[in-house]
């Protein structure tokens, strides 16, 4: 069963990241030596890492203490951001042969110390895979989840080069049996892009795929400051969203900003689930909201998306709350998300607002 171990963050101070997660988002900061990276990096004099969590949501964050750590190499080439996502697995050596069979470059053969067998191929850009496959009582310890408000990684976004989202599709579905799921075709008057919904084969990890449409796509836009393939954002699962973006906001968290008339709008679609005092709330903390009209009575998703979190326009967080089950993405605010994301564009100049 394949599903997300961590995701490692390539930044300039960790220690200040960490402080960060911890203030802005409730994270706890740990010391957890069951990281096979984490292992290796402690015993490097080069890099230096933290370890955050809330829920079963692992972070790890290394920064570089001399110009030979793997971590100034990619920030010579990239900004901050996610540099290796690690899933977990059961059939390392399969994995691996099959990987190899389609292509995919070996980074680190598989190794065992103890507590784990793991091993790294390479993705797309800069973009890596660890694989892990851990001992049963250290699974055991690991998934102790805390009641902090983001419990889980609900889905990754990967950003590819114009071209290049059949490939990635492939790529996926042939080394980790990622099945395409539903695919979206988003176009405004000034931009659009492409994207593929993979799933992982027992649906624990969801991987939209997106390729830009346009020369002035957000797409393109990332690709251009992230210098080629990458982690776009990822979507955190708090169970009370409204509470914790209060709470986010408070601690100084910026959000894209959506105009009131969305929830004027909002009221005027089939089936409109909220009662007044919620839609205040939610309007208030500037909360997208989305349900089938098909879907059972209360399965609703709520949803926002922070600013960019570094200092260049490259990778966000959304955080979503499923109400009974929802599922999908948000496809009801895809438009009101992409035109946020435009006048953040128009802001930085990088799409003309005529």
């Amino acid at each position: 069963m394949l599903r997300i171990d961590h995701v490692h963050f390539y930044v300039e101070d960790a220690q200040r990241w960490r402080d960060w997660f911890v203030y802005c988002l409730g994270f706890q900061a740990v010391n957890d030596g069951i990281f096979p990276s984490l292992s290796h990096h402690q015993k490097s004099l080069h890099t230096y890492t933290e370890v955050v969590k809330s829920g079963s949501v692992y972070f790890l964050l290394s920064s570089p203490i001399l110009p030979i750590s793997p971590v100034a190499e990619f920030l010579r080439q990239h900004p901050p951001g996610v540099a290796d996502v690690a899933f977990a697995v059961d059939d390392m050596e399969t994995l691996i042969v099959r990987a190899i069979s389609h292509g995919a470059k070996i980074l680190q053969p598989v190794e065992d110390d103890g507590f784990c067998k793991y091993a790294k191929i390479s993705a797309w850009g800069s973009l890596n895979h660890t694989l892990i496959t851990r001992k049963k009582a250290k699974i055991a310890d690991r998934e102790n989840i805390s009641h902090h408000s983001i419990t889980a990684i609900d889905h990754l976004v990967l950003n590819v080069g114009v071209g290049e989202l059949e490939t990635a599709v492939n790529w996926y579905q042939e080394i980790f049996d990622f099945q395409p799921q539903q695919s979206f075709n988003i176009k405004t008057d000034r931009s659009g892009l492409h994207s593929q919904v993979m799933i992982s084969p027992h649906g624990n990890i969801q991987l939209p795929i997106n390729e830009p449409a346009s020369p002035s796509s957000q797409i393109q836009e990332f690709l251009e400051v992230n210098r080629g393939a990458g982690i776009q954002h990822i979507a955190l699962l708090i169970p009370n969203l409204l509470d914790a973006i209060a709470r986010f906001r408070a601690a100084g968290l910026s959000f894209l900003s959506i105009p009131q008339n969305y929830y004027s709008q909002l009221q005027q679609r089939y089936k409109f689930p909220l009662s007044p005092q919620e839609l205040k709330a939610i309007s208030h903390q500037e909360i997208l909201v989305d349900w089938h009209e098909d879907a059972p009575l209360g399965q609703l998703l709520l949803q926002i998306f922070s600013q960019p979190i570094f200092f260049e326009p490259t990778f966000f967080f959304e955080f979503i709350e499923r109400r009974s089950l929802a599922q999908g993405f948000g496809e009801g605010n895809f438009m009101a998300l992409f035109q946020a994301i435009e006048r953040e564009q128009i802001k930085r100049g990088s799409v003309s607002s005529h």
